[in-house]
């Protein structure tokens, strides 16, 4: 069993028309800041935001019409889940998606709100997968698995016809690996079509289950990590074996790259990207030697991210960047000191986003005040520059 170039432009010719043909686009800014030619193919443009919904369509096309009847089933954080559910309603096919408990919100409801049976069950999705099997026996149902199975691949795979089709002279594609669906389509087409083509393989250090394999040790997968759509404890047999021989190399990203990528792409390309779906970016950002001049394809796999961790990971790059910091003053306790202090920030065009007043501490002297000052400025040069005017002045800062 194997993955052919011709199954992928069959998978192409039955999705036309089912799904977004999403943009491939030039960046200027991030190819200025990661040093390489980046092109972004923008995968959050589908109607469930995210690529899966490409192999998920083409094994529903698949099935035979006894199997629609009775339905699929599949084990999914996510992404594979809304991609099933949305097709499977506009087929007609009904659909049960088994998620693990640590499954994002916004994935939960959004698989719902497409019509589908939603079950949660298991810490992680070797946990759900193990559910999902005893319900497909007894339902009779159909398994539909999201990244070990021919169809399925087959229809990720028709990302790599789209951008090549467009930009014909790319030279990498760093590809996300969780359970190895995408990069096993993505890979066998592009090779297919451009065989001097590197493909690079982008897992979390947290759950190197492709590399793990690779190497012939047990993975040593777990933690939270960002990344959740791609973390994965193992990676599937069958993809695995399509991959392998395909790969340049596999590269372990740690967590503050993907936060970085999400940031960069909210604030550079104006489009959301869940951890996954930065992977890619934070690939080039990791490791800028391996890119450095080329021209690469990244796919911008999903925007299914939670509003409030969103929140979290744009406010901790300003932190990183030191465009938002915590400054602790410690003074006399005299009237006028917290408005001097106020000044001195001011006149340098610092912005005070909190301030908390701290007479108790038993550091501080009994005739002193310690004061935590939250400020927001353009950059670590301009925050040195307030925290030297304040040192001048009477007031040495230190960073909390």
């Amino acid at each position: 069993m194997t993955l052919t170039l011709d199954d992928i432009k069959a998978a192409a010719q039955r999705l036309e028309g089912h799904i977004e043909r999403t943009p491939i686009r030039h960046s200027r800014t991030l190819s200025e800041i990661t040093g390489a030619e980046v092109w972004v193919k923008f995968e959050n443009l589908q109607f469930t935001a995210a690529y899966k919904e490409r192999g998920a369509l083409n094994k529903l096309m698949l099935l035979s019409d006894e199997q629609r009847q009775k339905g699929v089933i599949a084990a999914s954080a996510g992404n594979h889940a809304q991609g099933l559910a949305y097709h499977g309603a506009r087929l007609g096919v009904p659909v049960t998606i088994v998620m693990p408990k640590g499954t994002p919100f916004v994935k939960v409801e959004h698989t719902r709100q497409h019509g589908a049976e939603v079950i949660i069950a298991g810490e992680t999705y070797d946990d759900a997968y193990g559910h999902a099997m005893v319900l497909m026996a007894e339902r009779g149902l159909t398994f539909v698995h999201p990244f070990d199975d021919l169809d399925v691949m087959a229809g990720q795979g028709t990302i790599a016809l789209e951008m090549l089709e467009e930009v014909p002279d790319l030279e990498v594609l760093p590809v996300p690996i969780g359970g190895g669906g995408l990069i096993a389509g993505v890979a066998t087409a592009a090779l297919a079509l451009k065989p001097n083509i590197k493909i690079f393989g982008c897992e979390p250090a947290m759950y190197p289950s492709f590399t793990a394999r690779m190497r012939g040790v047990i993975p040593n997968a777990g933690g939270q990590t960002i990344a959740e759509g791609i973390a994965v404890k193992q990676v599937g047999n069958l993809t695995y074996s399509i991959v392998r021989p395909l790969l340049e190399d596999v590269l372990l990203l740690d967590e503050p790259y993907f936060e970085r990528g999400i940031s960069l792409l909210a604030n550079v390309e104006k489009t959301i990207a869940e951890g996954a779906g930065a992977a890619s970016l934070a690939a080039l950002l990791a490791y800028p030697e391996r890119f450095r001049g080329k021209k690469c394809g990244l796919i911008l796999t999903g925007g299914n991210i939670d509003t409030r961790l969103l929140a979290s990971v744009l406010t901790r790059e300003l932190v990183r960047a030191q465009r938002l910091v915590s400054l602790r003053i410690i003074g006399d306790d005299r009237p006028g000191l917290l408005a001097t202090v106020s000044m001195v920030i001011g006149e340098h065009g610092g912005n005070i986003i909190e301030v908390a007043h701290n007479r108790l501490a038993l550091d501080v002297p009994a005739k002193g005040a310690e004061f935590d000052i939250m400020i927001e400025t353009r950059d670590a040069q301009h925050t040195q520059e307030i925290m030297d005017s304040l040192r001048e002045r009477g007031y040495p800062p230190r960073f909390v």
